[in-house]
């Protein structure tokens, strides 16, 4: 797990990064920017137990080249996940909390996942933990109108214009943050590959 200091706020970007690509960088950027964050952990998970393990690369593949798109220094690309042997994100996030007391951390998450997050095991109480900042991905910017994280907790909801002081508020809090969207999606590029 990587290091932060009290009082730092640190995003939490967690995916199977299968692979990684600019869109990924993208969001993560974005993140770092708007949430004003002094660091973010970029969290290579060993598998997303919603989705097959079939295609899935071997994690110090996914590792290598999350580190090689993810090029700002605040940037801590980190697989401490597998070394734990936790396989959820509500388990990830309580044990990130109890290992590193007065920090501020933040979920960060692509619209693209907002859709069927209530899927997620135990989505409830990983809205409780952190607060969670939303980054507007294409074609599912109406997510958020819709989705039934949306509609739950709608009342916890903050403007955007609020996402510089989100890692400081009390969970349940989270916002959707517009801006630059790319096309790229870890899915096409798989697809691709094996047409070529």
């Amino acid at each position: 797990m990587p290091h932060a200091e009290k009082g730092m706020k640190v995003g939490l970007f967690g995916g199977s990064f299968n692979p990684p690509h600019a869109g990924h960088a993208l969001v993560a950027e974005i993140a770092m920017r708007r949430l004003r964050l002094d660091q973010l952990w970029w969290m290579v998970t060993p598998g997303n137990p919603l989705k097959s393990t079939s295609e899935l690369a071997p994690l110090a593949e996914r590792i290598r080249l999350s580190k090689a798109i993810a090029r700002d220094p605040r940037m801590k690309v980190t697989a401490f996940e597998a070394s734990y042997h936790v396989r959820y994100t509500a388990d990830t996030l309580a044990l990130i909390k109890a290992r590193n007391p007065g920090v501020d951390f933040v979920w960060i998450m692509g619209a693209d996942n907002l859709r069927d997050f209530h899927r997620w095991q135990r989505w409830r109480q990983i809205a409780m933990t952190f607060p969670i900042a939303v980054i507007d991905r294409p074609g599912a910017t109406l997510s958020f109108l819709s989705s039934v994280m949306a509609k739950s907790f709608g009342y916890a909801r903050v403007d955007e214009s609020a996402a510089p002081r989100l890692a400081r508020m009390q969970a349940p809090a989270w916002t959707f943050i517009h801006g630059r969207r790319s096309l790229l999606s870890s899915t096409e590029i798989r697809n691709g590959a094996k047409k070529t």
